[in-house]
């Protein structure tokens, strides 16, 4: 019990080092009907003054008149999430977190020597491949899960146990799946919307398929990394930070008072856009991927 907390301490006492003089930023208040109302109204009274500009400057035959969007040509930002809320406030919590912990952290994971930065990438890439491996399977897309058995094993000898990328200089590039993609060439919708704590934007399926990640790497356990506490502990938080230092999101960097809906949208669109791929050669029962009543 003591290594995970000398872990958190760990973190905590980078965060302090690397963020001195950090100051919290204010978060904006989550007003979505308003904020809709008002951007309703403000495209409105635009739209008007650009009608009554040109009608005065007397070029009615050059006024673009925009043809309705139907849903033909543009998709639905409609979005099932009937946990809104608790959804809202998680990921206020997590843009709290990631400013005064998560990126100080990862900022000064940054000022380590390239090499051992992208040795531990490479490390945490070639463990992934065991659990691609075994959904690749699942999914009967077996020539891919040859191909991620055949980067682990050139990595993990070859490579110096991961450290070195051998396999994509061997043209075998990495093409990740997991749990949450099985359960998609299943035949299982993504449902509700969901945001993770500390894991940001997901849905109900992603979040059973990370369980389910997680759970496949406790049974084949690697090394035995995974089924003790204190190394499980430092896995999770070395990977957490790696990951979180190749991913330039900033939370409330654009000043959009649309940022959550935004991020929402482009979340489930392209799950949906990847599912009807997934799904491009099955008959047309399975293939349909649209959103359920009510999205």
């Amino acid at each position: 019990m003591k290594s995970p907390l000398l872990i958190l301490a760990g973190s905590l006492a980078l965060a302090g080092c690397a963020s001195q003089g950090l100051k919290i930023h204010t978060l904006p208040e989550q007003t979505p009907a308003a904020d809709a109302a008002s951007a309703v109204r403000k495209a409105a009274e635009f739209a008007a003054a650009e009608k009554e500009a040109a009608a005065s400057a007397g070029d009615r035959a050059n006024l673009y008149e925009a043809p309705p969007v139907t849903p033909a040509d543009a998709p639905s930002m409609r979005t099932y999430d009937p946990w809104e809320p608790l959804n809202r406030f998680t990921y206020r919590f997590n843009a709290r977190f990631d400013e005064a912990v998560f990126l100080p952290v990862s900022n000064g994971y940054r000022r380590l020597p390239s090499p051992l930065r992208s040795g531990v990438h490479n490390f945490f890439g070639n463990l992934s491949e065991v659990d691609s491996t075994i959904n690749f399977a699942l999914q009967g897309r077996l020539g891919f899960g040859v191909r991620s058995l055949g980067r682990f094993l050139i990595n993990s000898t070859i490579g110096i146990g991961g450290l070195f990328d051998v396999a994509t200089k061997l043209n075998l590039t990495a093409a990740p799946t997991g749990f949450g993609t099985t359960l998609s060439k299943w035949g299982m919708h993504p449902g509700p919307y969901l945001v993770l704590p500390f894991l940001g934007p997901s849905t109900l399926r992603d979040g059973v398929g990370l369980l389910g990640d997680f759970g496949t790497s406790y049974a084949v356990d690697m090394g035995g990394l995974y089924r003790s506490t204190d190394k499980a502990w430092m896995l999770g938080v070395t990977n957490a930070v790696d990951q979180r230092s190749n991913v330039d999101f900033r939370y409330y960097s654009t000043g959009s008072a649309f940022e959550y809906e935004t991020i929402r949208f482009l979340y489930v669109r392209r799950r949906l856009i990847e599912d009807e791929g997934l799904h491009a050669d099955d008959p047309p029962k399975k293939r349909d991927v649209a959103e359920p009543a009510g999205q």
